[in-house]
C-alpha cells in the first residue's frame, strides 16, 4: 500500500511540475508575441515621425497665420511636444552620477529647470525653420537599437531646398515611445546641459549650482 501510494504521489508531483513548467513556456511566449506585436505595431522610427510631423504640421499653421512668434512657438512645443518627451531620463543622463545623491525637492527643481530649458532650446530650433510651404521628412531606415532605447534619424528639406537638416532623436520606451534627447546641428541637448552643469560644479560646487538652479525657476 505505502509503495502504490508513493508511486501516485511521483506521478501527481511529475504531472503539476510538466503543467507547470508548461505554463511558463505558455507565458514566455505569449510575452515574445507581444513584444514583437509591440515592435510591428509602434516602432521608434513611426513614433518619431509622428511627433515631428505632429508638431511641424502645428509651426507651418502658425507660419501660415503669421503668428509663429517664439512665445506661440513656446506654448506649441507644450502641447505637442512636451508629453512626448521622457524628463526625468533626460535630467538623470544631464547629472550622470550624481543624480542618485540628490534630495527629491532637488530632483524636482532640476526638472523644472531642464522642462525650461528644453521648451526654449526647442523654440529656438522650430524658429529656425522658415519657408514651411512644403516641408518633406524621411527617416532613415537604419536605427540603432539597444534594449528599450533607439537612436532614429530624420533627415528634413524645406520646399525645393537641396540642403538636407539632419535631426536625431534618441528614444527610450516607457509604455510609450519617449524622446529623451536632440541632437541638432551636431549638437546634443542634454550633453550641452550637462556641460554647463559641471563648468558650474567645478567651479563653485553642487550646492551652489542647486541655488542658482532655484533662482532661475523662480
Amino acid at each position: 500500500m505505502t509503495n502504490k501510494l508513493s508511486t501516485i504521489v511521483a506521478i501527481i508531483f511529475f504531472i503539476l511540475s510538466f503543467s507547470v513548467i508548461g505554463n511558463d513556456t505558455v507565458n514566455n511566449s505569449t510575452n515574445t508575441t507581444s513584444e514583437s506585436i509591440t515592435e510591428i505595431i509602434d516602432p521608434p522610427s513611426a513614433a518619431a515621425l509622428s511627433i515631428i510631423v505632429d508638431s511641424l504640421s502645428s509651426l507651418k499653421e502658425l507660419s501660415k497665420q503669421n503668428k509663429a512668434t517664439v512665445e506661440n512657438i513656446s506654448t506649441l512645443i507644450n502641447i505637442k511636444l512636451l508629453p512626448h518627451l521622457a524628463i526625468s531620463t533626460s535630467t538623470e543622463l544631464t547629472l550622470k552620477g550624481l543624480w542618485k545623491d540628490l534630495s527629491s525637492h532637488n530632483k524636482q527643481l532640476f526638472q523644472r529647470y531642464v522642462v525650461q530649458s528644453l521648451v526654449k532650446d526647442y523654440a529656438t530650433i522650430f524658429a529656425s525653420y522658415e519657408n514651411l510651404d512644403s516641408v518633406n521628412i524621411a527617416v532613415d531606415p537604419i536605427v540603432k537599437r539597444k534594449g528599450n532605447k533607439a537612436i532614429v534619424k530624420l533627415n528634413i528639406t524645406f520646399n525645393d531646398d537641396p540642403n538636407i537638416t539632419v535631426v536625431s532623436l534618441k528614444m527610450i520606451r516607457l509604455g510609450r515611445w519617449r524622446i529623451y534627447d536632440v541632437i541638432f546641428s551636431g549638437v546634443s541637448l542634454v550633453k550641452n546641459y550637462r556641460s554647463q552643469f559641471d563648468s558650474y560644479i567645478n567651479r563653485k560646487g553642487l550646492d551652489a549650482l542647486v541655488d542658482r538652479i532655484s533662482e532661475k525657476i523662480n
